[in-house]
């Protein structure tokens, strides 16, 4: 496991956080999640499957941060990590005396990582903030709209998601960095700047095309690139934008005569025709077609049929067992989330002291 020998000291809650530690502790690292007596307010939320969902394979220790005497006690194992993430209030750390500067003096090249919205410092650094925040100051959400015109509610935080990836990444390469020149650093990361700097092809596009969407090709405005409605009322995706995978779609359909017009535009004569042949076969069998003719053309699943679905296990990504869970890494070994302060300091501090 790459990961393997790494120590993690993880205050994070929630789910950004927590995310970004499971992809750590999925890689082999050993994740020790510091929680308030009453737990990870996650555990609540969902019935706790947002908990569950997200710290896979760690250690839980119990602490009240708010008493000098437990803040002192973490303090005596900070010799024996390697990388602290925590994701409170820009001045929380500071606060409780557990900041990057003065955790720098027990281990000088520690990995510190602070995790919120808007970053340490700033003019929104103070402000609260979720996933659906994000996604609309950043236009993420402008590029999701309905046929009105209004943002449409995403179900998925992706954000929150994007965020823990980022935040895993940073860490792995400063890890990598400690490796080369004994040097341990400071990550401030926000939230934020993860869909911010996903926009960097759109901004371009709306500097020199005045176009706020993007590349045209991938708006759902041409026939080669889009959704279509099968006869089951289900959906399938077809992205055949290169020539070649245009040919196979034409070719398999038995239309030769649509290979010169990929990119003709929906409400079209022919945008109209490839409506009505999609509606000819189910969603099944479409996917059959799709993968017997290599032109890009995919399912648009449910979550039960993603869990169900052949390339999940096949990646080692979908794991049955007690339950089906997604893990992020084929080689990850933790199996459940961790029992509320199931681990003592003391035994941490054992291990300091041999």
């Amino acid at each position: 496991m790459m990961l393997e020998g790494v120590r993690v000291l993880d205050f994070t809650q929630y789910l950004p956080g927590p995310y970004a530690t499971q992809r750590l502790a999925d890689l082999g690292a050993e994740v020790i999640k510091v929680e308030p007596p009453n737990g990870d307010p996650a555990r609540q939320m969902a019935d706790g499957l947002v908990y569950e969902a997200n710290n896979r394979g760690k250690k839980s220790i119990a602490v009240d941060l708010k008493v000098t005497a437990k803040v002192n006690e973490l303090s005596e194992i900070l010799q024996t990590v390697d990388v602290v993430i925590e994701s409170f209030r820009p001045g929380v750390m500071k606060r409780i005396g557990l900041h990057y500067d003065e955790v720098k003096k027990i281990k000088r090249d520690i990995v510190y990582c602070s995790l919120s919205g808007f970053g340490q410092s700033g003019t929104h650094a103070h402000l609260g903030s979720h996933d659906l925040n994000y996604q609309g100051l950043s236009g993420l959400l402008s590029q999701h709209l309905d046929g009105n015109g209004r943002p449409v509610q995403p179900t998925f935080t992706t954000v929150d998601y994007g965020g823990g990836i980022v935040a895993s990444e940073r860490i792995s390469a400063a890890l990598f960095q400690r490796e080369r020149t004994g040097n341990g650093c400071y990550l401030d990361l926000a939230l934020n700047d993860v869909p911010l700097t996903m926009m960097g092809t759109h901004a371009l596009y709306h500097l020199k095309k005045n176009k706020q969407d993007g590349p045209d090709f991938i708006d759902g405005s041409v026939v080669c690139y889009g959704l279509y409605e099968t006869k089951d009322r289900r959906f399938v995706s077809l992205a055949a934008l290169e020539p070649h995978f245009w040919k196979n779609f034409c070719h398999g359909v038995g239309k030769v005569e649509w290979l010169p017009h990929a990119f003709s535009p929906v409400k079209s004569d022919l945008h109209e025709e490839i409506n009505v042949l999609f509606k000819e076969r189910t969603m099944a069998e479409w996917t059959s077609f799709g993968e017997s003719h290599d032109c890009c053309l995919f399912p648009v699943l449910n979550v039960e049929e993603v869990m169900d679905h052949s390339y999940g296990p096949e990646r080692g990504l979908v794991r049955r067992g007690e339950q089906v869970h997604i893990v992020t890494n084929p080689n990850a070994v933790g199996q459940s989330a961790p029992l509320l302060g199931q681990d003592k300091i003391d035994t941490f501090k054992k291990e300091r002291d041999q």
